[in-house]
């Protein structure tokens, strides 16, 4: 019986803030393909059940009650084998030893547990008082439950978490083909020089529903294991520029133009509550500008990072060096052949690129925004 993690609401928001780095490194332990998700496979068909901790065996010593000392290394089969016996079983904190096995683990008792039977109880209770990963396997449902620092992940068929995995990549088109809509427009605004904060915003909004989107793919590859290639795939092909176009989008506009300011903004955008990255207020208030301000009416000119950032083979250094020499894309498009080859970085050659680059641009976009209307 495969299965994959289905998370409660409740557990998944408390662990999503703390702990996203241990949730990601527990499913990628339990994936298919892995030889631990091999093992507790047998376990499952087998019908035996199973309570399985992952942890320091040192730093967990004090729990253990009886047992057998093994220490020997990991194999499926083995720990189908050891799972007979009635106790827990012990594996190294990289899971490539069984250490213990017939283990009587004995958690603090006032520690509070929802669960009802005596496996999953222990597995709850000893997630939460310290750092190991517990696996517990139903013995008569054929279920498997994944303790995190006391949050609990149910996994679940694979076929489901596909279909999921699926729906979400066909939610995630329509997010990209959205934002390359409003995108194009800003664009053109902006080569003629009539964009306005709320254009920005808009585009701000998007790039990070994009993103977020993705986020929760991303997730359901690593629970997917060696199945989630092909949607590994397709969501690689779908965010192609996207991280890229946001972080320049955020820099063009922002109000203090700073490294610093840049990366708290950017960090600060991706802490942002749902309801929040709804609000455009607190998005201009994001960028520096007041919370109040109309958005429709505001005039803004970007500094270039995101348009220079398409043309094909202009570096990074170049591109803040023209930023810093211009200061705003309409200084840059009004500069003479001269004043741009005399930027550091530029010349004669990279000069002719850049103007080459910017006419097609303008180009490609007349054109986008042609087929979408």
């Amino acid at each position: 019986m495969a299965m994959m993690a289905q998370r409660t609401g409740e557990e998944f928001s408390e662990l999503e803030g703390r702990q996203e780095p241990r949730l990601v490194k527990a499913l990628e332990m339990v994936a298919p393909g892995t030889a631990l998700r091999e093992g507790i496979d047998n376990i499952v068909h087998a019908r035996t059940g199973g309570l399985i901790t992952i942890g320091d065996p040192d730093e967990l010593g004090f729990l253990f009650s009886g047992g057998i000392r093994l220490e020997i290394d990991y194999t499926p089969a083995m720990l189908y084998q050891v799972a007979k016996m009635d106790g827990a079983i012990v594996l190294n904190a990289n899971a490539t030893k069984i250490t213990l096995a017939n283990v009587q683990l004995t958690p603090d008792p006032t520690i509070l547990s929802l669960e009802t039977g005596t496996r999953h109880r222990t597995a709850e209770r000893v997630s939460k008082q310290t750092d190991a990963l517990v696996i517990a396997i139903s013995q008569r449902r054929e279920v498997v439950s994944v303790y995190v620092d006391g949050a609990k992940y149910i996994l679940e068929d694979i076929p489901v978490v596909l279909a999921k995995a699926n729906q979400a990549l066909a939610t995630l088109d329509k997010y990209r083909t959205r934002l390359d809509q409003v995108s194009t427009r800003l664009t053109a605004l902006e080569f003629e020089g009539g964009a306005t904060l709320h254009d920005v915003l808009t585009v701000m909004q998007r790039s990070e529903l994009v993103t977020r989107m993705a986020v929760e793919i991303e997730r359901y590859i690593v629970e997917l294991g060696a199945e989630g290639r092909l949607i590994e795939m397709q969501l690689e092909e779908t965010m192609v520029g996207a991280a890229v176009d946001k972080a320049a989008l955020v820099h063009d506009h922002l109000v203090e133009d700073s490294d610093e300011a840049y990366a708290a903004a950017l960090d600060q955008l991706g802490r942002l509550p749902h309801q929040d990255l709804l609000d455009f207020g607190r998005l201009a208030e994001l960028l520096g500008h007041d919370r109040k301000l109309n958005t429709l009416d505001y005039p803004v000119s970007p500094r270039g990072y995101r348009i220079l950032g398409r043309i094909p083979r202009l570096p990074k250094l170049v591109i803040a060096s023209i930023v810093r020499e211009f200061g705003g894309l309409d200084e840059m498009l009004a500069a003479t052949d001269a004043e741009l080859e005399n930027v550091e970085g530029v010349g004669e050659i990279r000069a002719k690129d850049i103007r080459e680059g910017l006419r097609r641009l303008q180009e490609i976009n007349l054109v986008d925004r042609y087929l979408q209307t």
